[in-house]
């Protein structure tokens, strides 16, 4: 997607860029808040330098005018190449996406990593976003982390502005996306005692313009600021305002029942989000988080909307296909790290592909490819991709309901269902991953072939097992290969 003015979050940002404080370090740049603010830098005539796991063209070529540099926070012979040079670095990394149990010492970890890769380095300033919550309460570890996070920043001797927020509310936020799916699923909401919490959601312009604003006025430097929505709402009555917005009725009945463990469960059932993100979010949920600080930021940067409006803006970006990045960019974590096809010693043990000879022009067939797995499923047999997705939920995976970024336009590392693309070249190839359970690894592959005066289309699927019971799987499937492929590209060519 082009990123151009009418996509702008900063428009209205009353504060004066700092052309001169040299370069701008934005960690998690391919995450969710990350992919929103690294434009809006460049945009503004920042000199930025993004931060990721690993290199891609993808990454280069959706920010040309930015310097990638690849680093992870928990390696920290790597950071200093990341943090040499660097006036002001954003921190927007977190390990929330490794499960419950691993991410509060991931967190720490990496916090204490960077301080002293920046402190080494001379950083003037670090920007950290961070969560919510009144520390004179048991916090959720989710909360507790992002607390402790905060504090092992502030703990060196470079000055830390600090934005503590609630929920985010925007085209692609986990928390949008699962209300929205909750409503529009569910007939009935058991609601357990928590769905009375008050929480003071965010939409996401009002936290783009913060992040961009508190570097653009040097007197936030060193400060902790809360910021939020104008309303205080408890997540009951979020999911009524989601209701009438989308028109549906719901029946909302107060339980005694309170497990988060199989709420979340449940509700990972029901939405886009995975399982473990779920639970670590909905513990939250029994947590107050409300803005508290006395530091107040000035209105040329922070003018919070209502609930209502950011639902409103988060849908007309989605209705305008232009959703920019997504929570799934980060889930499962580290995924751009994952094994490619090409980098296997030999070529996959099982391979099964299946072609058709088309009259349609390359483009027409490609364009069709690219929106398999969106609103129109995949084309033939959608009922038993969605049973593969439903198996998949069921037993903790990705599950087919991650949907897609966009319904008609892919890029590296987008979400289709329950694969990832790998590569894609126009017009000729798109390789995707699958990121379901498996007793392997797995890939499918489409590709187009001129012959003459036509274009030959393949689609081809790649396994490599891990032992005998990935061998068994593979035999098990086969048999539907033929049926499900060929159909498949005939609703391509059908299509183009």
């Amino acid at each position: 997607m082009k990123w151009n003015g009418d996509e702008l979050l900063c428009l209205n940002l009353l504060t004066e860029p700092k052309l001169g404080l040299g370069t701008i370090l934005v960690t998690g740049a391919t995450g969710y808040v990350g992919g929103r603010l690294v434009p809006e830098l460049l945009e503004r005539g920042y000199k930025v330098r993004v931060m990721a796991r690993a290199s891609s063209n993808e990454i280069e070529g959706r920010w040309p005018k930015a310097e990638i540099v690849v680093a992870d926070a928990l390696k920290p012979e790597q950071l200093k190449t990341a943090l040499k040079g660097v006036h002001t670095a954003y921190y927007l990394i977190h390990s929330l996406l490794l499960g419950p149990k691993k991410f509060e010492v991931a967190d720490i970890r990496a916090a204490n990593n960077f301080r002293e890769a920046a402190e080494e380095c001379g950083v003037k300033r670090i920007i950290y976003l961070g969560a919510l919550g009144d520390v004179q309460t048991t916090l959720s570890p989710h909360l507790r982390s992002r607390i402790q996070v905060a504090e092992t920043l502030q703990s060196g001797k470079i000055p830390v502005t600090i934005l503590r927020a609630a929920i985010i509310i925007g085209s692609g936020s986990a928390s949008y996306e699962i209300l929205k799916s909750l409503v529009m699923k569910s007939p009935v909401f058991l609601l357990p005692y928590w769905a009375k919490t008050k929480c003071q959601p965010i939409s996401m312009r009002t936290l783009i313009n913060v992040l961009v604003g508190v570097l653009e006025k040097e007197e936030t430097s060193g400060n902790v600021y809360d910021v939020g929505g104008m309303e205080i709402l408890t997540y009951e009555e979020m999911l009524k305002i989601m209701s009438k917005l989308l028109n549906k009725k719901k029946i909302f009945i107060h339980t005694f029942f309170k497990s988060f463990k199989i709420y979340s469960y449940i509700i990972s059932l029901q939405t886009p989000v995975s399982a473990p993100v779920v639970k670590s979010l909905m513990q939250s949920c029994k947590n107050d988080v409300l803005c508290q600080s006395v530091n107040t930021l000035p209105s040329s940067m922070y003018r919070p909307i209502t609930f209502k409006e950011a639902l409103l803006r988060a849908m007309s970006r989605e209705e305008l296909d232009a959703v920019y990045s997504r929570w799934s960019d980060e889930y499962p974590r580290a995924h751009e790290l994952a094994l490619k096809l090409h980098e296997l010693k030999k070529p996959p043990y099982y391979i099964s592909s299946y072609s058709l000879l088309s009259l349609k022009k390359k483009e027409s067939l490609f364009k069709s490819i690219c929106k398999i797995g969106g609103d129109e499923g995949w084309f033939n047999s959608n009922w038993l991709w969605r049973l593969r997705g439903i198996l998949d939920s069921i037993l903790m995976g990705v599950g087919a309901s991650r949907g897609r970024r966009s319904s008609n336009a892919l890029r590296i590392y987008d979400v289709v269902g329950f694969f990832r693309v790998e590569d894609i070249i126009a017009n000729k190839r798109l390789l995707l991953r699958a990121e379901m359970k498996l007793p392997g690894k797995a890939w499918l592959e489409f590709r187009i072939n001129e012959e003459g005066v036509k274009n030959k289309l393949f689609v081809t699927a790649y396994f490599e097992p891990y032992n005998w019971t990935g061998k068994a799987y593979w035999y098990n499937f086969l048999p539907f290969h033929y049926f499900i492929f060929t159909n498949l590209l005939k609703q391509i060519d059908k299509r183009s």
